[in-house]
């Protein structure tokens, strides 16, 4: 049976290197021999590890290490999807999944809403932060893993799934009965208007198939609430699809120019893509945000904006990855990336950082930062359209660096155990009287002394070290979190996010630069056609 096994391996091993049995001259052969030799090599090992290994081990097992071994030897990029995880990177690449539509997190053992998914029926249902599913289909949820309430709550359109809830303030439990519907996994995560009423603001948490249809029906509405110039958030958006990168560079670049190429190997790999001839969107000032964390198709986007001097970018310098990867399906259900090309913003420069030292390093020093100091003499210099002196490798060297806020460890502790949630949620409605509507708890609401008391309290609670000079330093931070925390509990994410970022020191340089991002857009006589 195990030499059946490997047999089978070895032929699909060489379908997939593309053997030509056709014998066309020495060299080929020779190619031909020295592959058939390294696959005798695998075979050789993996009949010994069956036979010898001091445990019985699934062929499975080894062939999937095995793939993976391979394809970490060619870049960070090129990676093997198990089977199980699949259908979770199926569902951000398509932009929904089905199930009841909450944000949740397991507290201190308890299966908590954070927030209901608008437009899901977790909302229809009343469903709201703060609450706790106790039971689920008449089973206690205490001490659930988030991978178990992934399975019950996820399941067919259609179908029905029973909760009992707890709700803070109320003596009594109540159930529910939710009918299961598509859930969009959004890429606009927040859009709305700055308080100075003229700079719309639009963050961009991933690149989906739905980002551009999305992005349309913000920048539609931002425009009906006056915008007269734009903000664009893609920090920490790790990216996606190139053709959704294309499609929101083309939402703000004039018709005919070159948002970004690809350069590969093998046919097909190499394209060059350009923006249309039309835009539904008035040509206001641009700026863009990014930091280390943005990469991919968000560098796309950053970089042509930047190349072709749409707008402004700013924040710190983006990760660094200017390679393209396809999919590819296996047959027992999981799949491959496989880096075929690299990319290149407008102006020619490849972003890809080096990875000569591991995979480790590779991800480590993208967050250095040392890596926001400008570009020395030594990094290669194109020009934009305009002229302007840019750098290629290692990421998009933003035209303004930006610093970004630290925070102590302390309060990154309390972040990942989820303090300020927990004090949010503990806020009831009876205390926000005085608060009838959001614009009045935004502008009037002050997180007080007894509010920050809970803090030290809460610390004990989980023994996690309590540290007044933390506090005493992140304070106006810590405050924020919690005032957005209650503002969700009450008012949904997007006034979480409103809140979150009309604080952001980075948004608020942001905005002083749009000035600055007029005048880059004014260095061409643009032919803007909108319809």
């Amino acid at each position: 049976m195990v030499k059946r096994i490997i047999i089978l391996a070895v032929i699909l091993v060489a379908a997939v290197v593309g053997f030509n049995f056709q014998r066309q001259g020495t060299g080929q052969s020779y190619a031909q021999d020295n592959v058939r030799s390294q696959l005798d090599r695998f075979v050789e090992a993996f009949s010994y590890v069956k036979q010898y290994y001091v445990e019985s081990v699934e062929s499975e097992k080894l062939i999937s290490g095995a793939i993976q071994g391979m394809l970490s030897e060619l870049d960070p990029h090129s990676v093997y999807i198990p089977k199980k995880e699949v259908e979770k990177v199926t569902e951000e690449v398509e932009g929904f999944f089905e199930g009841i539509g909450i944000e949740f997190v397991v507290q201190n053992k308890n299966l908590t809403v954070v927030s209901p998914i608008v437009g899901g029926p977790s909302e229809a249902v009343g469903l709201l932060p703060g609450d706790q599913i106790v039971r689920i289909d008449g089973e206690s949820a205490y001490g659930i893993t988030e991978a178990q309430v992934l399975k019950k709550l996820r399941g067919p359109k259609g179908s029905q799934v029973a909760l009992t809830i707890r709700r803070p303030g109320q003596p009594d439990t109540f159930d529910v009965v939710i009918v299961r519907d598509k859930i969009p996994i959004y890429s606009v995560i927040a859009a709305f208007m700055l308080d100075d009423g003229k700079t719309g603001y639009v963050y961009l948490g991933r690149f989906a198939k739905t980002t551009n249809k999305e992005l349309d029906d913000a920048l539609t509405r931002l425009e009906k609430e006056g915008m007269e110039s734009l903000i664009l958030d893609l920090r920490f958006n790790v990216g996606g699809l190139l053709d959704q990168a294309i499609e929101v560079a083309d939402r703000f670049v004039p018709g005919g120019h070159r948002l970004v190429y690809t350069r590969g190997r093998v046919p097909g790999s190499s394209e060059d893509f350009y923006s249309s001839n039309r835009t539904r969107f008035r040509p206001y000032p641009l700026v863009v945000m990014i930091n280390h964390g943005s990469a991919s198709a968000s560098e796309i986007v950053a970089g042509a904006v930047q190349d072709l001097d749409r707008g402004l970018v700013v924040g710190q310098t983006s990760f660094g990855k200017g390679l393209v990867q396809n999919q590819r399906m296996l047959r027992d259900g999981s799949a491959m990336r496989l880096t075929i090309a690299r990319y290149y913003t407008p102006s020619g420069r490849l972003i890809q950082r080096p990875f000569d030292n591991g995979v480790i390093d590779y991800y480590l020093e993208a967050y250095e930062d040392e890596r926001q100091e400008p570009a020395d003499s030594a990094r290669q210099i194109f020009l934009t359209l305009a002229g302007r002196e840019v750098y290629g490798g290692g990421g998009i060297t933003p035209d303004t660096i930006l610093t970004d806020l630290k925070i102590t460890r302390f309060t990154g502790e309390l972040i990942r155990k989820r303090i300020f949630f927990e004090i949010g949620s503990s806020v009831e409605s009876s205390e926000l009287t005085a608060f009838q509507d959001f614009p009045t708890f935004n502008s009037d609401f002050v997180v007080g002394e007894k509010i920050i008391g809970q803090i030290a309290t809460l610390c004990e609670k989980y023994e996690l070290p309590f540290s007044q000079e933390a506090l005493d330093k992140d304070r106006d931070y810590i405050a924020t979190m919690i005032k957005a925390e209650i503002a969700r509990n009450h008012w949904g994410s997007e006034a979480y996010y409103q809140i979150r970022v009309m604080a952001d020191p980075e948004v608020l340089s942001a905005r002083e630069l749009i000035p600055e991002a007029t005048r880059v857009f004014s260095l061409h006589d643009w032919n803007i056609h909108t319809h």
